[in-house]
């Protein structure tokens, strides 16, 4: 909320609902969709969950580690609102899908992997 306060036109969040169950993740999923829909903000929001990444996202930069680089962009193409029925929809799992098989194949480059 603090934030927010200043009126901000970029919103940086580094996993804020990493901590949090996943009923009220879902729910603050969902209002923080309405607040970036209402103020038109630019989120760049830090996630390790890929369904979190498909639901709130227009574009995903998925990234791999030692030493951090960028693997893929992937657009995240769905309209919104996005509600509940979006996440158990074909298209929630083609984009969760194409995500995990980008880290997987991102970790498999990865010699250090097996060691983590």
């Amino acid at each position: 909320a603090r934030g927010l306060v200043t009126d901000p036109q970029l919103l940086l969040m580094d996993e804020p609902f990493g901590a949090l169950d996943e009923i009220t993740r879902n729910r603050l999923d969902a209002a923080l969709l309405a607040l970036w829909h209402r103020q038109r903000l630019t989120c760049l929001f830090v996630t390790h969950s890929i369904y979190e990444a498909v639901y709130l996202s227009t574009r995903v930069v998925v990234m791999a580690a030692r030493p951090g680089r960028v693997v893929e962009e992937v657009a995240i193409d769905e309209p919104f609102p996005r509600g509940a029925a979006f996440r158990v929809s074909t298209e929630f799992s083609r984009h969760a899908k194409h995500l995990q098989d980008s880290l997987l194949r991102a970790s498999a480059d990865d010699p250090e992997s097996a060691l983590a």
